[in-house]
């Protein structure tokens, strides 16, 4: 049991949860459903040790944005947010608070586990190598470490990934298409400023000349290079 991956669903919705831990548990995944985010985070105090997090952004008590900035207080685990809405407003927000995927109500459920499968494996994802040492960064890719100028920083998985996608590519101007659907595993349609904010989180987490790094690529996209 204890090697199963687990994954937290917070959603207010009783027939939600049902039909996405049924769908879930088909995968051998093990599920904790709660219907608000302050049963989530008892869930997190117990200390089980979740791989994903599935979050409903509309909960009583503690709404989704609120409840994945207290995860992110104490995991980097992914975190993919459920919603009937699909605002743009919403999306760069939870984007911005460390969010992986953004799910809009109604969904098919093999969606849904198409989508959880796609995060688990970036999840894992690495470029062939255990270490990598670039300018000034230093990556364990089996730890997602990353270390600038011996500084530890801490990114969110979908940052992590980001990145080692760049430097994989580095040297190689790429699309914001061409990122998404690698990066995201999937053909992605949202708005290109997702990809723009991302990039300039990951940018402000590596800092100064370690985030220059990254370089825009203006009307095209974007490109790993050190100087």
């Amino acid at each position: 049991m204890y090697n199963k991956i687990h994954i937290l669903v917070a959603d207010d919705e009783p027939k939600m949860r049902e039909l996405i831990s049924l769908y879930l548990a088909k995968e051998d995944y093990k599920v904790v459903a709660v219907e608000d985010g302050i049963k989530a985070l008892d869930e997190l105090e117990k200390g089980d040790i979740f791989n994903l997090f599935l979050i409903d952004i509309m909960m009583p008590n503690m709404d989704g944005f609120a409840l994945c900035r207290e995860i992110r207080k104490v995991s980097n685990k992914p975190v993919i947010f459920l919603t009937a809405k699909g605002e743009e407003y919403e999306r760069l927000l939870g984007f911005e608070l460390g969010a992986d995927d953004y799910i809009v109500k109604p969904f098919s459920p093999r969606e849904m586990v198409a989508r959880v499968k796609a995060v688990l494996k970036r999840t894992d994802n690495g470029v062939g190598e255990e270490t990598i040492s670039i300018g000034e960064l230093m990556i364990n890719i089996q730890g997602r470490e990353v270390i600038v100028s011996g500084k530890t920083i801490n990114l969110t998985p979908k940052e992590f990934d980001l990145l080692i996608y760049l430097i994989a590519h580095k040297g190689k101007v790429l699309s914001r298409e061409i990122i998404t659907q690698n990066v995201w595993d999937y053909d992605y349609y949202g708005d290109q400023r997702t990809i723009d904010t991302h990039i300039k989180k990951l940018r402000e987490k590596l800092g100064g000349k370690t985030g220059e790094y990254i370089k825009t690529i203006w009307g095209v996209g974007y490109k790993f290079e050190v100087n």
